[in-house]
């Protein structure tokens, strides 16, 4: 894993979940600018309480930074093509509304 800082635009709106526990967790997705001018996307899960509701409270296009443990992957889209993404455990975040961590 990688210890990192992302910032970006939330693409669509976060969802809480459960877990099989009964724990809650948050989920989201990140579209992330990189050098080329092209936007990855960073798939988002938080446990933290105020990260859950910061993400929450954000609305779709959004700008946050999000501070956490980060995976990188790779996907296939529908014409065959592979694609860069990334997986974020987000333990901070910062936006327009706050900073929660």
């Amino acid at each position: 894993m990688i210890d990192a800082l992302v910032s970006g635009r939330l693409h669509g709106h976060a969802s809480e979940r459960s877990g099989q526990g009964g724990s809650q967790y948050v989920t989201a997705k990140l579209k992330a600018a990189v050098n080329d001018g092209d936007t990855v996307i960073v798939n988002v899960i938080a446990f933290a309480d105020k990260v859950r509701a910061g993400l929450l409270a954000l609305e779709d296009g959004e700008s946050v930074a999000l501070s956490g443990s980060l995976t990188p992957k790779v996907w296939t889209d529908k014409n065959g093509d592979t694609r860069p993404a990334l997986d974020l455990v987000a333990h901070a975040m910062l936006s327009a509304h706050g900073q929660q961590d």
